[in-house]
């Protein structure tokens, strides 16, 4: 009888890593920022390119419907987040970094670095290179193997 041993399980591995790397940055992001993982993730998303619909958000930051939706709300009523028109589809609405929501932007991004480098400095810059490189592979397996999960994360 095969018997599933989780503490050489790469998916639950992996899970348990990645909750601790984000507990671990979450505090930091809640204690100096007041904002929650969700919510710096859509803030993120939306700095590096143009206004963005709620869906794309979930697509780009694999995250639920639910959970986008209460992030962009919470960064809304901040105001660091604005509702605009979206002229492409009168469904939905575009979401934009406000000036607060781009000058806070500003102050967490480095600090966000700064909480990388520090978990990963046990790391030497080819292994992180290497690091990213396979879980790139991993990432795209997955999708290979599990297509449909692309859509319902």
């Amino acid at each position: 009888m095969t018997q599933l041993k989780l503490d050489t399980f790469l998916p639950y591995r992996l899970s348990v890593v990645s909750n601790r790397v984000s507990a671990a940055i979450a505090t930091a992001y809640v204690r100096l920022f007041a904002l929650k993982i969700p919510e710096w993730r859509l803030i993120a998303v939306i700095a590096e390119g143009r206004a963005i619909t709620q869906q794309a958000l979930g697509v780009a930051t694999r995250m639920d419907k639910v959970t986008v939706s209460r992030a962009a709300q919470a960064l809304v009523e901040r105001g660091l987040v604005a509702r605009q028109p979206n002229a492409g589809d009168k469904r939905s609405h575009l979401l934009a970094l406000t000036e607060t929501g781009r000058a806070l932007y500003d102050q967490v991004a480095p600090k966000a670095l700064e909480l990388e480098a520090a978990i990963f400095e046990q790391l030497d810059p080819a292994e992180r290179i290497a690091l990213s490189a396979m879980l790139d592979r991993i990432e795209a397996a997955a999708a290979a193997v599990a297509p449909e999960s692309e859509g319902s994360r």
